[in-house]
């Protein structure tokens, strides 16, 4: 029987770095990320669908309805983007997926399978890493194995998603020694390396600085498209989403008559991108994409205003 992997010594040895690393550092030898390793392997994309969600919150004043009635199909290997105001269950919807909360009424289906506790077929990166500070990058991305993986066939995935995301070389560095911008790519190889049918992604770039941002998006469309995942992410920012997604999903709250209890969010608009992927952010076919979507959100044309 193969040995198990074990897991990583707190006092691993770390390479000296400094804190303020650029995201496109590389040690002596290593690839840059624009060299990144193309030989991703591919996973087993997995369908989503929810039907007639809802979900409520107990409060002082009453059940708090943040969702209700949400339909949506997710096909297999397709992207997805949440849009919607603050505060409209785009977060919530996506921690559903993941089974990390529950509806109040309605279903989620992952890969035609009804989702009852943490699902183990998404992964999810969150708007913050998240690593742990006494673990090594590896020893971190190594957290998202699956169960029983063999230590050398874990060593082997965690370098392989390491590579996948810019980070040959930095496999021995604390999360202190590395950029903003590095830990999360960090976080993004630790959900991928479960090779999960759904990719769950809340915000994950919006702490990032702006051209670490476009950086980190161009990645995410190139591990989905070498992968074939099915990846689902919220944003707040509408270019991000006509840049990544194949369909841009605007979640919206009705208003609500005199006296009538808050309606709770569902679907106004299921928006297709018919644009060929890896797109050009200068694209002008995108252009009334991004009216319609900014208009949907509250944001008039300027002749509007």
């Amino acid at each position: 029987m193969e040995e198990q992997l074990p897991a990583v010594p707190a006092d691993r040895a770390t390479l000296p770095h400094p804190a303020d690393a650029p995201d496109d550092a590389a040690p002596r030898g290593a690839a840059r990320p624009a060299e990144r390793a193309t030989t991703t392997a591919r996973v087993s994309p997995a369908a989503v669908a929810l039907r007639s969600v809802a979900r409520e919150f107990p409060s002082a004043a009453g059940p708090h309805r943040v969702l209700a009635g949400v339909d949506l199909d997710v096909a297999a290997g397709s992207t997805v983007a949440l849009l919607g105001a603050s505060g409209c269950g785009k977060s919530t919807l996506l921690r559903m997926v993941a089974g990390l909360d529950a509806p109040t009424s309605g279903s989620v289906e992952v890969a035609g399978t009804a989702v009852h506790g943490v699902s183990d077929r998404a992964a999810v990166v969150f708007q913050e890493p998240r690593l742990l500070p006494w673990r090594d990058l590896a020893g971190n991305v190594a957290l998202g194995l699956p169960p029983g993986t063999p230590r050398a066939e874990g060593r082997a995935e965690v370098l392989r998603w390491l590579a996948t995301v810019g980070l040959e070389g930095f496999e021995g560095h604390r999360p202190r020694r590395v950029s903003g911008g590095m830990a999360q790519r960090a976080a993004l190889a630790r959900a991928l390396v479960r090779r999960p049918g759904v990719l769950l992604l809340d915000e994950p770039f919006a702490a990032l600085d702006a051209l670490t941002r476009l950086r980190m998006q161009d990645l995410l469309d190139d591990v989905q498209r070498d992968t074939g995942a099915t990846v689902v992410f919220v944003t707040h920012d509408v270019d991000e989403a006509l840049h990544l997604a194949d369909r841009v999903v605007v979640l919206g709250v009705p208003e609500a008559g005199p006296g009538e209890p808050a309606r709770g969010a569902r679907v106004v608009r299921d928006v297709r991108v018919d644009a060929a992927r890896p797109r050009d952010r200068a694209d002008a076919g995108l252009a009334a994409l991004r009216v319609e979507l900014l208009e949907l959100l509250g944001v008039p044309r300027a002749q509007h205003r």
